[in-house]
């Protein structure tokens, strides 16, 4: 069947599924406006009945003049009552007149847990269209992706039960877990090489290994590699360097690693494998180099790009990924969260620096908060200043806002985004930032205070040798996998007459741990459950160090008056004059605690 391909002013479609898809992106940029409207109409008639709409006195109405001048704008905070009811089983319509089917916990933490999203089952058909927009764009870009398969190490993590029933666990998860994702109809541009017993096996050891273990046997197949974000495909990576030679076994002997018990995917993995010594002897060669410079396209030698994020912390990845990857273009495809799902990248196969996501009007109604940080932000003021997401202004800074089905109604989801244009009458933005997050190796997400509280709690047991932390500060280095925290100490050492090397070492291992416990969950579930985070590191510097950080600050136009020790450091002159005055180095000894988190 012949394909128009002035349905799309994108580009031509490969084939006329894309065709449709693509026509309905550009009906529904063109007609932004409207369709906010409709959406927003929708969102308020639904839930017009819903205990939190009748506490603002809307009375039915849909317009949104009506709904701007009578809902507050919120945050998680705002909303924790109504979410504890509902996770302790309060089925009456509190947000939602649709019935919350579970909650989506958040990378971002309240109190050092994670936030409870609530969600209903039709959002996952509204998440659903939105995938499956992705492949119809990439092929404008990469031909040919019908012709081979992906290679995506894709995982679930561990859920949880509110003490009302409700599950509680991460987007992602609900996702793979969904008939959504388990009976997707076959698509000949979006085949994996992992089955689908890999990606749901809940231990992530055999999980990993098994979709190594595919992708490897299907080298030749493999047209593009991916993640969600860069820290997993680095962690995969990782995973090769570390069990390359009991993988070559497996491919040689065409036996499983004894390992794998996890019954579904052994069934699944015995009916795959097949000795191939051919193959095993290619891994080896390729592994059992010392360089692994380019490794990804010597071992998947038809790899056209690789799919994982790499916008906001995430970019800290790009330099070691380009060097395992032989310098393969990166896409970004979509922008979305446990809130909701926001647009997708038009041009993905543009530079990480120059990603935009065009924000699709139709999964939600957007509002806009212009963004300046040395404003409260608070209060009517703040009301009256959100823009609508057709009048954001290019070049401006704004925090994205929110009203959804599953209902949240004005919620600051705390991104900043730059807008960098418009695709038709829907703008397009650059993610800039999580708001107030310091430190971030995965989906872990730390801000100042959290970081604080550590240095606090983990100061406590310096006393026992008369010392103190006079200044701190921090990064995320990402230099080893996975990558970890560095905490930069200056000690005030009042009596040194106890401080034996010994004792101070033991000292300080057992400060980093302290850190490490007064961490939140994501943070600590990254560290025992993912192994996505190395072990916490304090680098104690001399005497004098922070006032040569000022000085430098100052000589470069800081004012002395305003100077405030900078919280996290990354500009490269500061990090090679803290790390040219380490005078010692402490890793946290052992795995901080962690257990599925128990709703109460």
């Amino acid at each position: 069947m012949a394909v128009d391909s002035s349905l799309s002013p994108l580009g031509p479609p490969a084939c006329e599924k894309d065709a449709k898809a693509l026509k309905f992106i550009e009906e529904t940029t063109r007609n932004a406006d409207p369709v906010q409207e409709r959406v927003l109409a929708e969102i308020l008639a639904r839930n017009a009945e819903t205990e939190y709409l009748k506490r603002y006195k809307l009375g039915g109405a849909t317009d949104r003049e009506t709904f701007k001048s009578k809902l507050p704008v919120i945050s998680y905070e705002d909303l924790q009552p109504e979410i504890q009811r509902i996770a302790n089983g309060d089925r009456s319509p509190i947000l939602s007149a649709h019935p919350i089917s579970e909650f989506l916990t958040s990378s971002g933490t309240s109190a050092g847990e994670r936030k409870l999203m609530p969600t209903i089952q039709e959002e996952l058909d509204r998440r659903q269209l939105l995938y499956s927009l992705l492949m119809p764009v990439m092929n404008l870009c990469v031909p040919g992706l019908d012709k081979g398969k992906g290679l995506y190490f894709l995982f679930v993590k561990s859920e949880t039960k509110t003490p009302g029933g409700l599950l509680a666990r991460p987007v992602l998860t609900s996702y793979y877990k969904s008939e959504h994702f388990k009976t997707r109809p076959y698509d000949p541009y979006n085949v994996y090489t992992s089955p689908n017993e890999a990606i749901l096996c809940p231990d992530s050891f055999q999980s990993m290994y098994a979709q190594m273990l595919c992708g490897l046997l299907e080298r030749n197949q493999v047209l593009r590699l991916g993640a969600v974000f860069a820290s997993g495909l680095l962690r995969a990576i990782r995973f090769l360097q570390l069990n390359w030679q009991q993988l070559v076994n497996d491919i040689r002997t065409g036996t499983l690693n004894p390992k794998i018990t996890e019954p579904n995917l052994k069934s699944c993995m015995d009916g795959i494998l097949k000795p191939d010594p051919e193959l095993a002897d290619f891994v080896s060669k390729q592994c059992g180099d010392e360089n692994w410079d380019g490794i990804l396209t010597r071992i998947w030698p038809n790899t056209k790009y690789l799919d994982v994020i790499v916008t906001g912390a995430m970019a800290q990845y790009i330099p070691t990924l380009e060097y395992y990857s032989g310098g393969l273009p990166m896409a970004c495809t979509m922008y979305a969260s446990s809130e909701c799902y926001f647009g997708l990248n038009l041009n993905p196969m543009c530079k990480p620096s120059e990603v935009s996501y065009t924000i699709m009007p139709n999964m939600a109604y957007f509002e806009f908060l212009p963004y300046d940080p040395n404003s409260a932000s608070r209060g009517d003021s703040m009301t009256t200043r959100l823009v609508d997401m057709v009048n954001v202004e290019v070049g401006r800074e704004y925090e994205l806002v929110i009203t959804t089905y599953a209902g949240l109604y004005r919620y600051r989801v705390g991104d900043i985004l730059r807008v960098t244009g418009f695709h038709n009458s829907a703008p397009q933005f650059h993610f800039v930032r999580r708001k107030n997050v310091l430190l971030s190796i995965d989906s872990d997400k730390t801000d100042e205070a959290e970081l604080q509280l550590a240095v606090e709690n983990a100061s406590k047991l310096l006393r026992s040798f008369n010392a103190s932390v006079v200044e701190y500060t921090s990064y995320a280095d990402t230099t080893t996998i996975p990558g970890h925290y560095v905490i930069y100490w200056e000690l005030l050492v009042k009596d040194s007459t106890n401080s034996e090397t010994e004792s101070v070492d033991s000292v300080m291992s057992q400060c980093c741990l302290a850190m490490e416990e007064s961490l939140n969950s994501v943070y600590r579930q990254g560290r025992v459950a993912d192994n996505s985070i190395g072990p916490l590191e304090i680098r104690v510097v001399k005497s004098g160090t922070f006032e040569e950080l000022m000085d430098y600050a100052i000589s470069r136009g800081a004012s002395i008056n305003q100077y405030k020790v900078p919280r996290c450091v990354n500009f490269t002159p500061i990090m090679e004059l803290l790390d040219s005055r380490v005078v010692s180095k402490h890793f946290s000894p052992s795995l901080p605690h962690w257990t599925p988190e128990r709703r109460r």
